[in-house]
């Protein structure tokens, strides 16, 4: 398998880093492309830097090289997973204004029919963005901000992260087991004391 791993400027870099991680772990060619401000989230908001993170994928792009690889179809991929995916990066694929490397493998991989997933990153949410959530998931794009769960009992950030990529990761249809998954919820496992507390809570 191989994927195009974007990462745009929006917070929460440590997911890209994570997936390109846990691809490379599991085997897949992964390419890179990290816009500016990605770079500059990733140094302030992690202990990585752009350079440790580009040694995780198998191949880096620049931001601005159209003439790249990845910007034409011929050039086969399974799929693209932009994380985190800002607004403007989220406005500029429904757009299709191939402003840059990032968004025109967005486009590439939209006018092949090919997997396109995003991890966008804003709250609250306006007309506009939900808009082109809309219309990008209409065109076949897996809308995927990255939301915690709860049912498998996250004790650190890192169970929370982890979680997510996982679920990403299986929308590629690979099915890691990494990660609690939901086995339904047993009879009974709400103990007395559970109820009584949200009892009171409900008075």
């Amino acid at each position: 398998m191989k994927i195009i791993v974007g990462m745009s400027g929006a917070t929460g870099a440590i997911f890209g880093i994570r997936l390109l991680q846990t691809l490379r772990e599991a085997g897949v060619e992964t390419h890179a492309v990290i816009s500016p401000w990605a770079a500059a989230n990733i140094q302030y908001e992690t202990s990585y830097t752009s350079k440790e993170v580009e040694k995780l994928a198998d191949a880096v792009y620049g931001y601005k090289d159209l003439g790249a690889a990845i910007s034409s179809g011929s050039f086969q991929v399974d799929g693209m997973i932009v994380a985190p995916c800002s607004m403007k990066t989220l406005a500029s694929i429904r757009m299709g204004l191939s402003d840059n490397l990032l968004t025109r493998a967005a486009d590439v991989i939209l006018k092949e029919r090919k997997k396109l997933i995003l991890l966008v990153r804003e709250t609250p949410l306006n007309d506009i963005h939900l808009e082109h959530m809309l219309a990008l998931s209409r065109m076949g794009t897996t809308i995927m901000p990255p939301v915690p769960a709860f049912y498998n009992h996250p004790a650190t950030m890192d169970d929370m992260i982890t979680h997510i990529v996982v679920r990403t990761v299986d929308q590629l249809g690979m099915h890691l087991s990494t990660d609690k998954r939901w086995q339904g919820m047993k009879r009974g496992s709400q103990t007395a004391e559970q109820g009584k507390r949200e009892d009171s809570i409900k008075k």
